[in-house]
């Protein structure tokens, strides 16, 4: 007889397929024991039953172990399930179901029945004297974890990861079994299964491998003022995160980043910023095993503020006995787009400023005063403002309307000529 194997993927469309395979059990000597199977294909296959790698003979046993053509079990057909009745040591083994098509044979995992004794001797069910303990690890380190079960009779001891053994059914150890795990990548539960006649019990270790946190989202602004920009994000990490560093700098200078540690929420305010000042922020996560990377940089502007401070070196040209020309710089802190500047000028500097009369500039740096009275001391000052509003008033500027001659810049303090 010739067969063939073929790959998982290239099965052909009906091969049979295990639905439901036999499980570990344990049962009293002289009980049934139900192992239960169910499997599909195109057509139906027929189910058969191997004990210890030989087939299960259900005929000359005097009715004792059958088959079932129909049960179910939640919900599930099962047309196979083996039946033993008046369990005895000898039905004690690793037991398969096998589904057999005109397409091929497919074969469940092996499963064992153990029968209990019923002896007059002091029997203690399986129990952890030593459990498996969680374990944090470094990626690509190793570790041994150790479970070891006592009681009467002393059970095996295996380890499984989710469905999977790990210990070898011909192998297994009474008593301790130690599972070696090395060059571990990812975390996972490895459980350990004790099992002896008088029962199953299982206990879980979790295996976390520790790494640095990734890089947070990128930071958004949700708020701005002045002097300060207030930034959400996202945290990047599905493990949580110690704390966050905020790390920020001015655009335009080649400075070191700034940083603001010890951030335990994923919204923060940066304050004390510069006004209407360009600036990068980005993120950076930390957890117990160090600082990840940062966040990709945002850019920022803080909103306008009135002017710091007055329009610098106020100065004055008189053009003629009737017309002054009066020149500024720019503040040295505008906090923003400079609007426009007023200019305000009085023959009586006694009086509130608002009373002075006034011209407003803008897109210059200077205005020309025509219709002075000659021979007379003129006050003079000048403000900027912003779009958010206006800033201090320059110190005052005294000039003298002369007739005749030349006329150079004549420069007054409040309190005399300089």
């Amino acid at each position: 007889m010739y067969r063939t194997c073929f790959a998982e993927d290239q099965l052909p469309p009906g091969f049979p397929t295990i639905d439901m395979g036999p499980q570990l059990k344990v049962v009293e000597r002289t009980r049934t024991a139900t192992m239960l199977c169910a499997a599909s294909g195109n057509p139906d296959p027929d189910i058969s039953w191997f004990k210890d790698f030989l087939p299960v003979n259900t005929t000359n046993n005097n009715g004792r172990i059958k088959q079932l053509r129909s049960e179910s079990f939640g919900g599930t057909p099962i047309r196979g399930a083996l039946q033993i009745e008046h369990s005895e040591e000898p039905d004690q083994g690793k037991y398969e179901c096998v589904a057999t098509n005109n397409d091929g044979t497919r074969y469940s995992a092996p499963a064992n029945l153990y029968v209990r004794e019923l002896r007059e001797v002091r029997r203690v069910p399986p129990r952890f004297s030593i459990p498996p303990t969680d374990n944090e690890i470094m990626p690509g380190g190793s570790v041994n974890i150790t479970c070891v079960a006592v009681g009467s009779p002393m059970p095996y001891v295996k380890w499984m990861l989710g469905a999977e053994d790990l210990t070898p059914e011909d192998d297994m150890p009474i008593g301790r079994n130690v599972l070696e795990l090395t060059d571990v990548r990812q975390s996972a539960n490895y459980t350990c299964v004790a099992m002896s006649t008088l029962g199953v019990i299982e206990a879980v270790a979790q295996i976390t491998v520790k790494a640095l946190p990734k890089a947070p989202g990128t930071p958004v602004v949700t708020e701005r003022t002045a002097t300060s920009i207030t930034l959400t994000w996202d945290s990047g990490n599905p493990e949580p995160v110690s704390y966050y560093i905020i790390q920020h700098k001015s655009k335009y200078l080649d400075d070191l980043y700034k940083e603001i540690d010890g951030v335990a929420t994923t919204r923060y305010s940066v304050g004390g910023l510069s006004p209407y000042s360009d600036y990068e922020f980005r993120v950076v996560a930390v957890n117990n095993i160090g600082r990840g990377p940062p966040s990709e940089i945002i850019e920022a502007k803080t909103a306008e503020q009135a002017p710091s401070t007055a329009p610098r070196q106020v100065r004055g040209h008189m053009m003629s006995a009737t017309t002054a020309v009066i020149q500024w710089d720019e503040p040295e802190e505008p906090n923003g787009q400079i609007m426009g500047y007023r200019v305000y000028y009085t023959m009586d500097s006694s009086q509130h400023v608002n009373l002075w009369e006034k011209q407003i500039v803008r897109g210059s740096n200077f205005v020309t005063i025509q219709g002075l009275i000659p021979n007379k001391t003129y006050y003079i000052k000048v403000l900027a403002y912003t779009s958010v509003g206006d800033g201090p008033l320059s110190p005052e500027l005294q000039i003298i309307a002369k007739t005749g001659g030349e006329f150079d810049f004549i420069f007054f303090s409040k309190c005399g000529s300089v």
